[in-house]
């Protein structure tokens, strides 16, 4: 069972028959110590992605034409990553640290740099401090351009003057109330305006030879500004030092660690579990690989749960098309960008019809992974037909095989039953997928 649980509850599930890990906690201790093994060959830097934009922006192309094989190109590479990725435990660490610090296609003409984004803000700093992960994220353009800050301009400044421009809040409200502290410090509007007054001038050059981040000094707010009690100068360096406030108070490393801890552990966070990740970040600085050793030793360490209380996670949609398909090893050299049939495609078409389409949240929240919000009749009819689709296309291996590897000691007997009396490989996988043990990733 430990082998098993640590490979779904902090992983995306068993590829195949590949071989378990000998020593769970070694082996997930070491995807924290060891330099992400992913490469995205291919694909261009967010600047890349700005070029084509503004190409089609001045040529007035409106058919995406430019920008839509940059983010191709991105959900090709980006899916294949995920059924094949060795880096389980870090691979999931990057999708929720990017679901932390959401970006959507929703808003803000991001589809030209939201891959890069994952690959340039978030993926180098999986393990490294919350505050370098932070100024990463709050100066990368796709966050600039989802949350408006781009337009964000200081009504004393030279620029906000002449042209009788304000503050765009999004950005800082945001960044309170979902990156850092939380509402649980107790910020005020009053805070938020400053924080929003603190950053403005912090925006995408998009006419430079390689657009990107810029600060504008002439748009920037002048004047110290107060937030939480602590007062920043004005310029570039009262951004960064505000930031690095904010990603190291208290109050941000337990909002941290309570989403962390519900995420690999529970939709109730057990308080001493968030106690525990919370002093790995107090103690480290924020070091988020002490973070994710910290998550690993829950594993081991006495069980504080109350009675009755689930020791598993329910599957998101997300988290349910990957198991599936790494279940079926569905996965191979690195497929064309627009083939429309390959593993990754296939993933990415998933995650729209199960509801979570890729890169698409709704809100600056990010996805929800809490089962109240996943589980309804209609959700788990969308995943029966999807794994009676997928399963079609299934010609070799044995049902009850693949139910074995797939699920080891958490497969039900009722589960078996029913797969041996199925009446074809398709109708078996889909039972598989189907069953209740499927729906759920192992935790603590």
């Amino acid at each position: 069972m430990e082998e098993s649980s640590a490979i779904t509850g902090f992983g995306w599930g068993r590829r195949g028959d590949e071989p378990l890990p000998d020593t769970p906690v070694t082996w997930l201790r070491a995807q924290t110590l060891t330099p992400d093994a992913a490469i995205f060959t291919g694909l261009g830097e967010s600047a890349d992605g700005l070029i084509a934009l503004r190409t089609q922006r001045s040529e007035k192309i409106r058919d995406n034409s430019l920008v839509k094989p940059v983010f191709q190109a991105e959900v090709a590479a980006q899916m294949e990553q995920l059924l094949v990725s060795e880096q389980p435990f870090r691979e999931r660490l990057a999708w929720f640290w990017f679901n932390h610090f959401t970006v959507s296609l929703r808003q803000g003409d991001t589809r030209a740099v939201i891959g890069a984004y994952m690959r340039e803000a978030i993926r180098p700093n999986v393990t490294a401090r919350f505050s370098d992960m932070t100024l990463a994220v709050m100066r990368h353009p796709a966050m600039l351009m989802y949350l408006d800050n781009t337009s964000s301009t200081g009504p004393s400044s030279p620029v906000g003057l002449k042209a009788h421009r304000g503050l765009n809040e999004n950005l800082a409200r945001e960044c309170l109330e979902l990156h850092t502290v939380s509402p649980q410090a107790g910020y005020t509007q009053a805070d938020v305006t400053a924080f929003a007054a603190v950053l403005t001038g912090w925006t995408v050059n998009m006419n430079a030879e390689r657009p990107g981040f810029q600060f504008r000094a002439n748009a920037h707010e002048p004047g110290e500004k107060t937030i939480l009690g602590r007062t920043f100068p004005e310029g570039e360096e009262g951004g960064v030092a505000a930031l690095q406030f904010l990603a190291t108070h208290p109050t941000t490393y337990r909002h941290l660690a309570t989403k962390l801890v519900g995420h690999f552990v529970s939709d109730a966070p057990p308080p001493a579990d968030v106690a525990h990740v919370a002093a790995a970040l107090h103690d480290t600085q924020g070091d988020l690989g002490a973070a994710a050793l910290a998550l690993i030793e829950l594993r081991h360490a006495p069980r504080r749960r109350s009675v009755g209380e689930r020791t598993d996670k329910f599957r998101t949609p997300m988290d349910f098309a990957v198991a599936a398909m790494r279940a079926l090893d569905r996965a191979g050299p690195r497929p064309s960008p627009d083939a429309p049939h390959s593993p990754a495609h296939t993933l990415a078409g998933a995650l729209g019809a199960l509801g979570q389409p890729l890169w698409t949240a709704p809100l600056p929240n990010g996805w929800s992974d809490r089962a109240a919000d996943w589980s309804a009749p209609a959700d788990m009819m969308a995943r029966a037909d999807w794994a009676y689709r997928i399963s079609a296309g299934v010609h070799e291996g044995n049902p009850l095989d693949i139910a074995h590897a797939t699920l080891g000691p958490a497969l039900r007997p009722a589960t078996i039953e029913a797969i041996l009396h199925a009446g074809s490989r398709q109708a078996g996988l889909t039972l598989l997928f189907s069953s209740p043990e499927f729906q759920r990733r192992q935790t603590c």
